[in-house]
């Protein structure tokens, strides 16, 4: 009789201890969107503010991804990021930690709103680079940050926002944009140097398309290479590309609308390290499609989903 009065006691107690050792999947959601001169001021180069129908366009497409951390590119001041966070926490979603950097371009920032806490931070705001003779600083600056999902899972992310292909007066702007490319290659090796396992995201506006030199700096070569999450609409495009297998699938993928050309690219980018890789949730990365999307800025966004432990 004892024996048996123990035996629904053993059993509770032994699917505790293997429920308290096995690792609970937790996803989280990371964005990034260039929001097309996000001012609250003008600048020195830049007249006009953002519009109040094109905040709320931004933020439509920020509730409609729910990302839980997100990368900004051509961010206004500090105040202009302040007052998009305050506006998304009246509409349900509090990005509690923040990153605003500063670079040489004093007009146009790069940002991150996270619901998680921000547990190191790293501004590469004074790099440069020497081009025909002459030295130049990286415009907008890299932010680099490491990000604590819960108290056993940390991943860092780098935001850029690469040379323009507007043309200008002091150099050759694909030149510029290949140059501020590699200098943002070499923080993606000095991160994976100093832990190879290192779970990162490099994510933002790269200013050009896939098979372009300054992309393909970014993503590097061999072991180290970064995955293209390559984000795409949700359409119910399934299918590999029906002449080349080698080639990407024919899913509408653009994040940019050139207005002067009429065209349509995919320039903004959410790349991963291969350990990264195995967090991420394929079939929840996608692109929003928002009505009058153009009305909040040039950009589409992207958001991909990771869980926080390997699959």
């Amino acid at each position: 009789m004892y024996l048996k009065s123990i035996r629904p006691a053993c059993v509770f107690a032994a699917a505790l201890a293997l429920l308290s050792q096995a690792t609970i999947a937790e996803t989280f959601r990371v964005a990034t969107y260039n929001v097309e001169n996000y001012l609250d001021q003008t600048t020195e180069s830049r007249n006009n503010v953002k519009s109040a129908d094109a905040k709320a366009k931004i933020r439509e497409g920020i509730k409609a991804m729910k990302p839980d951390v997100i990368a900004f590119q051509e961010m206004g001041s500090l105040s202009a990021l302040m007052e998009l966070r305050d506006s998304l926490k009246k509409d349900g979603i509090d990005f509690q930690n923040w990153e605003h950097i500063t670079g040489h371009d004093t007009n146009i920032h790069v940002a991150v709103l996270s619901r998680f806490p921000i547990v190191a931070r790293r501004q590469h705001t004074n790099d440069s680079y020497l081009l025909n003779g002459r030295r130049f600083k990286v415009s907008r600056g890299f932010a680099e940050v490491d990000i604590k999902v819960n108290n056993d899972y940390t991943f860092t992310l780098i935001t850029a926002h690469l040379k323009s292909r507007r043309p200008v007066p002091d150099g050759d702007e694909a030149e510029m944009r290949l140059e501020e490319a590699k200098l943002l290659r070499e923080k993606v090796d000095a991160r994976l140097a100093s832990d190879p396992n290192a779970d990162l995201i490099v994510l933002g506006d790269f200013n050009h398309t896939y098979n372009t030199p300054s992309t393909k700096a970014v993503i590097g070569r061999g072991k180290t290479a970064l995955v293209d999450t390559r984000p795409a609409e949700r359409n119910g495009d399934n299918q590999p590309n029906p002449a080349n297998p080698r080639y990407s699938p024919r899913n509408i993928t653009w994040t940019h609308y050139y207005g002067v050309e009429d065209t349509y690219a995919r320039i903004d980018y959410l790349m991963v390290s291969p350990t990264m890789a195995r967090h991420w949730v394929t079939n929840e990365t996608y692109i929003p499609t928002i009505p009058n999307w153009g009305i909040g800025s040039d950009h589409r966004p992207l958001v991909a989903e990771f869980e926080t432990n390997n699959k």
